[in-house]
């Protein structure tokens, strides 16, 4: 079984750095400090505009999860 694989991103309400799974992209999720909700994203992917099929979304998750391949396979 795999490692989830994390990402950071700061709570928009508090201001904390969390923890978030690379699945939950996209999705609602709420800061474990001080509750509020907001959606999951990665800052970097301000670059991409926003898309009702989600295509950008699973390009840039893409690209994160090739980021950690290659971090990897540096300490190898």
């Amino acid at each position: 079984m795999s490692k989830p694989i994390y990402y950071m991103q700061e709570c928009p309400t508090c201001g904390r750095n969390l923890r978030i799974r690379v699945e939950y992209l996209g999705r609602h999720v709420v800061c474990q400090h001080c509750n509020a909700e907001f959606t999951a994203c990665d800052p970097a992917s301000a670059a991409y505009p926003p898309s009702d099929s989600g295509i950008a979304l699973l390009r840039r998750a893409d690209e994160l999860l090739a980021s950690v391949d290659e971090l990897r396979g540096r300490r190898m």
